[in-house]
């Protein structure tokens, strides 16, 4: 059985934000068995030696599968849907694509986003307002690059719903509560046509369970 190691407490603003929910809807997709290995923050479990072992950054999250031990958000779902037969395809080109598109995710998307978040968390004396208006460019850049991918597509990758989505849509929830996807309709469409997906909602209940928040909370 796959075991992954994810957040059982946070800080305050950490609740409901962490890369193990899309390792989790991954696994929720597939069906594969798991178990869940929460880990407090709060009391110093990542920075625990015998975390360090498996996880080569202190982060989270990681999978442990009969003795196979795999960090980082992207690479757990590509094994994930790989060990399934699921949420990927089965040739090689068609698999490459769902690649391609989970690294755009993590090392395109994302460090932009994050950017933005982390301004808007630690900028308090607005001295970072260049900055923050450059890098919200940037973000319109990409997203235009994605709106037009999604031109005629119903998800990003493939005909069919794959571990790419999971990681595009998990990366675009960062800044859900910022307006930066309103000016593109695609791209607000296909977050919310990924995020009703039964596997994402059972995923949402069980970390408000494990996190002792009310899911409206966590959305």
């Amino acid at each position: 059985m796959i075991t992954l190691y994810g957040i059982g407490d946070i800080f305050e603003g950490g609740h409901g934000e962490t890369k193990d929910l899309r390792v989790q809807w991954a696994l929720e997709e597939t069906g594969l068995a798991y178990h869940f290995h929460a880990l407090d923050q709060t009391a110093g479990d990542l920075d625990s030696e015998s975390f360090a072992r498996i996880s080569p950054f202190h982060q989270i999250p990681v999978i442990e599968d009969d003795g196979f031990v795999i960090a980082e958000s992207a690479a757990i779902l590509l094994y994930v849907a790989e060990k399934a037969g699921r949420l990927i395809p089965a040739d090689v080109q068609g698999r490459t694509t769902v690649m391609q598109w989970c690294f755009a995710a993590v090392s395109t998307i994302a460090p932009t986003l994050q950017s933005i978040e982390l301004i808007a968390i630690f900028d308090e004396d607005k001295t970072a307002t260049k900055v923050l208006t450059e890098t919200k460019k940037l973000a319109a850049r990409w997203f235009g690059d994605l709106e037009r991918r999604l031109e005629g597509r119903e998800w990003i990758a493939h005909a069919e719903f794959t571990v790419a989505d999971i990681a595009m849509a998990s990366v675009l929830r960062t800044i859900r509560q910022m307006d930066l996807m309103a000016p593109f309709p695609r791209i607000k469409s296909y977050y919310e046509r990924c995020h009703a997906r039964p596997a994402w909602q059972r995923t949402l209940s069980l970390a408000a369970e494990r996190l002792h928040k009310p899911i409206d909370q966590l959305r």
